[in-house]
């Protein structure tokens, strides 16, 4: 009986870790299509696993300290020349969460 509980035990953690990286995944892959196509972040900034190339910000596979807090508060409030989203209304609160989430994931690879 007890290898039975074990045995469901180690199955639902399975269960629950590939839903998770099927979760991820999506958010990944929406996370890129907010970056290059609906806020336009490539057009500044560099990231490679997003190919882009941009010149005006910063390179963000360099930044320092890259984390999904701090994305997530610039893409809102915004910094320097670059729109605040959030409070500009340019994108949604789910959309800053995924596409903080994938620059959060993304940077240096």
């Amino acid at each position: 009986m007890k290898i039975k509980s074990f045995l469901l035990i180690i199955l639902f953690f399975a269960i629950s870790k590939i839903h998770i990286s099927f979760a991820d995944e999506a958010k990944m892959t929406k996370g890129l299509e907010i970056f290059n196509e609906t806020a336009g972040c490539a057009a500044c900034h560099v990231l490679k696993a997003a190919g882009s190339e941009g010149n005006i910000g910063p390179n963000l596979d360099t930044v320092a300290g890259l984390n999904y807090d701090s994305v997530m508060d610039i893409v809102t409030h915004g910094l320097g020349v670059m729109p605040a989203f959030g409070e500009d209304e340019i994108l949604t609160k789910e959309e800053i969460d995924i596409v903080s989430f994938y620059v959060a994931n993304s940077v240096g690879k």
